[in-house]
């Protein structure tokens, strides 16, 4: 057999292997393992890209090979198997033989799979081992399984009921990333594992098995291998066969994007997010990070990627090589579409050349930072080094990150110019590097080189390189509480509200029927107050009044990370920017009140500006109450439970109510990669308070109010229709700018706001139609949870009753 007479040729060891035909992941050598490069020393078995490691020989791995091969009772084959010993029914020892029809295919029985789990470095032999051990350890229900390898790249991992040969799960081989047994000695020698990416290139999940005979898990191993190693060469083949480039193309465009990610104190690396302005990376001091490269090429004959040999870090901009610090290496290679190269490194902060970028930035401040990946090209003489610069503000690591799903990488576009060179006929070709330029330094050349034809009006993108210019209004997003809302209103609306609150308080039980109406044009400023406490049901409110003055007087568990935000609440209305001024004393009271009210949620940040906006029409006792009841009896609190389930549901809500009413900004956002996640968070969160001018925010706060929370769908389908045609224009950075800054801008003028808030009145949005989609939402999460938990799944689908919602009894008795 080829495969069988080729192991000594693809392997060290036996204990774990690797493939480059997904997400091509290598991992890096640290703490004294091989590297690929220094194991094979550029043998075909590191071009094929397959890599094990482990504590044996060559010649140990293939007597052991050999002998499980010879054992009918590890491995039983599949229609067309290469490694096919037993085609009987069963097996010698009575395991059940469970072919797969029309697939080459290997077989194994009297597996028991221990679970599965979220990893972050899918090709770590340490993570792998440390989650085997873990999950070993844990198991509580361990499921019985039988478990199908394909030999061939094309093939499905499946895993089958063993009685029944029912499929449980399956994993698709260019999804499988690595391979790995327990050690000899270890409890965990009897176990092995693999990992597999999860929808894309940033999930990753391991699952882990423990054989009844041990000496199956090198035979897995060698099935796993032979998968790889098919798949790799058909990669290589195919690379072979590529295009020859043309003597004029000698333009190579990338994109390179930068991702930084802090431990977030519970075992895990989550992405940072970008502070108010969108611009700075926000640290936090002395956490642990990762810094993650995303290198794509967008234009010309693809160039192969071969290794990174250097991603450095430097604080700072303009730097000279000598002051960048190399970071340790922790993973490279390509993502799962092929599309991107990944490079992955840790950087410990503490060090002292990085105290620059360690130390907390001073208020409205921020600093430069510097990285640069160093990647060798195939190809190409040189390595080449992209070079990034960023904003970054460091604060304190108590800070808790803003918005969790406004993440963002910084994305820089690059041109490499190439000349073409032949050593001789027979030679490959080779390029020469004649010049790396990024779109930033080509903006700027342009400025210098013209600046008197630089167009000043509406609408035109001014470059932003020189630091003066990126301090312009043209540049700087709104302040949040910005904009004069007049008390001034119209004698005859006055006599028409006042006829009708004088109705309305002889029955307050009962809405007076013009109510809706009056309220869609907008409540006078004069008697917001007294309006909102009606329609929040808070006229009869002496219980909560008298709670509030007591829960002021506790402590809160979340006191630091309120103290913080107070400072960042509105810094635009003058009530606000005094800090121990009265308005942030009553809205840090407010903040903290709540967060000891509703233990469940505590503090939000963002629930800061809605309570700022209350208080600018009440007192603070009030303002508790109206908060308190727009959190329950609105549902806002819904969107910041179970990992933002809600809030997620939303988004899908409004792309379908997008796909309906906006089809063709709703394909380009498709087509560019726009989510409603990256655009929309802050307008659920916070009901459009943070960023939008007060006259907009105040009516909208009307609307919801009045009509409930479903009017955020109205404002925001509005906000995407008056901006369609700008939008469509855009790419996705330029979408994402274009809603950080020209979008709140344009309502500064009561007349624009007075006009989208008529547009968002008239879109009559059925709450049978919300409905419809949020159960395609959850059916389609539904299917999501069970492809991401198959066993748990599997096992408990007939105890599936659905989840019980939280009952919150203060609140109840709150009611009366």
């Amino acid at each position: 057999m080829d495969d069988k007479g080729s192991v000594g040729k693809i392997s060290v060891s036996s204990d774990s292997v690797s493939t480059l035909n997904s997400e091509d992941f290598v991992l890096v050598s640290r703490l004294g393992d091989e590297t690929p490069s220094s194991t094979n020393n550029g043998s075909d078995d590191e071009k094929t890209g397959l890599k094990i490691v482990g504590n044996g020989s060559e010649q140990q791995l293939q007597r052991e090979l050999e002998d499980v091969l010879m054992d009918p009772s590890v491995a039983d084959a599949g229609p067309g198997s290469e490694a096919a010993m037993d085609t009987d029914e069963s097996s010698s020892d009575g395991s059940p033989v469970s072919p797969i029809p029309d697939e080459d295919s290997v077989v194994f029985s009297q597996l028991t799979y221990l679970g599965c789990a979220s990893v972050n470095a899918p090709r770590s032999e340490v993570e792998a081992l440390r989650m085997m051990s873990i999950l070993r350890g844990q198991c509580q229900v361990p499921l019985d399984v039988t478990l199908s390898v394909p030999g061939v790249s094309e093939g499905t991992v499946r895993l089958l009921d063993p009685n029944t040969s029912t499929e449980i799960a399956n994993y698709p081989i260019y999804k499988i990333l690595f391979c790995v047994r327990g050690h000899d000695g270890t409890t965990e020698s009897d176990c092995f594992a693999f990992t597999e990416s999860h929808y894309n290139a940033e999930i990753f999940r391991i699952h882990v098995f423990r054989c009844q005979i041990r000496e199956a898990v090198s035979r897995i191993l060698y099935s796993f291998a032979t998968a790889f190693r098919r798949s790799a060469k058909k990669a290589l083949l195919s690379s072979q066969q590529a295009a020859p480039l043309t003597p004029d193309s000698d333009l190579f465009t990338f994109t390179v994007s930068l991702e930084i990610k802090e431990d977030d104190g519970k075992g895990t690396f989550s992405a940072v997010a970008k502070d108010k302005d969108k611009q700075s990376f926000k640290l936090r001091a002395g956490m642990d990070k990762k810094i993650v490269i995303y290198v794509q090429q967008t234009s010309n004959k693809e160039l192969a990627i071969e290794r990174c040999f250097g991603l450095l870090l430097s604080p700072g901009k303009n730097v000279k090589n000598s002051d960048m610090h190399l970071l340790d290496l922790e993973s490279m290679g390509k993502s799962s579409d092929g599309k991107s190269y990944i490079i992955t490194g840790s950087w410990n902060p503490n060090t002292p050349q990085f105290q620059a970028v360690n130390e907390e930035t001073p208020k409205d401040k921020f600093m430069y930072m510097t990285t640069a990946v160093d990647l060798v090209i195939t190809e190409v003489e040189e390595p080449v080094r992209f070079l990034l610069e960023t904003r970054v503000r460091v604060c304190s690591p108590n800070d808790r990150l803003f918005w969790p799903f406004s993440k963002r990488n910084y994305t820089e576009t690059f041109y490499l110019k190439l000349r073409q060179e032949r050593k001789s006929p027979a030679s490959d070709t080779l390029y020469e590097v004649v010049s790396l330029e990024s779109e930033t330094e080509r903006e700027k050349r342009k400025t210098t080189a013209s600046p008197g034809i630089l167009s000043t009006g509406p609408g035109s993108t001014v470059p932003s390189p020189p630091e003066d210019d990126e301090e312009e209004d043209n540049d700087e997003p709104l302040l949040s509480g910005s904009g004069d809302v007049s008390k001034e209103c119209a004698e005859k609306i006055l006599e028409t509200w006042g006829d009708l609150l004088s109705k309305w308080h002889m029955n307050l039980s009962v809405r007076p029927r013009q109510l809706p109406a009056l309220v869609r044009s907008g409540i006078p400023e004069a008697l917001r107050g007294e309006v909102w406490q009606l329609l929040a049901g808070c006229h009869n409110n002496d219980h909560q009044v008298e709670e509030y003055r007591t829960l002021i007087t506790k402590e809160s568990p979340q006191d630091s990370a309120i103290t913080r935000d107070i400072n960042r609440t509105f810094p635009a209305h003058d009530y606000f920017k005094d800090t121990g001024g009265d308005g942030q004393d009553s809205l840090y009271k407010i903040c903290k009140a709540y967060s000891v009210y509703d233990e469940e949620i505590g503090y939000c940040q963002g629930q800061s500006f809605l309570a700022a906006v209350l208080l600018l029409h009440m007192p603070e006792e009030q303002a508790f109450s109206v908060l308190v009841k727009i959190m329950f009896d609105y549902g806002l609190r819904d969107l910041f439970k179970q990992n933002f389930e809600d809030l997620h549901c939303k988004f899908f809500q409004l792309e379908r109510l997008m796909q309906e009413y906006i089809p063709d900004l709703y394909n380009h956002f498709l087509n560019v990669g726009l989510e409603a996640h990256m655009y929309a968070s802050q307008w659920f969160l916070t009901l459009f308070t943070a960023k939008f001018p007060l006259y907009m925010v105040f009516h909208i706060i009307d609307l919801l109010l009045c009509e409930g929370i479903s009017v955020i769908f109205n404002v925001a389908l509005a906000l995407l229709k008056t901006s369609k045609d700008d939008l469509i224009q855009t790419d996705f950075e330029g979408a994402l700018k274009f809603f950080r800054v020209p979008v709140p801008k344009r309502y500064r003028s009561e007349e624009n706001a007075k006009k989208l808030m008529e547009l968002a009145c008239s879109m009559k949005i059925s709450q049978k139609k919300l409905k419809k989609f949020e159960k395609e939402y959850h059916t389609i999460r539904e299917q999501q949870e069970q492809q991401e938990a198959p066993i748990e799944r599997y096992e408990k689908e007939k105890l599936h009753g659905g989840k019980k919602a939280i009952n919150c009894t203060r609140h109840k008795s709150s009611q009366g």
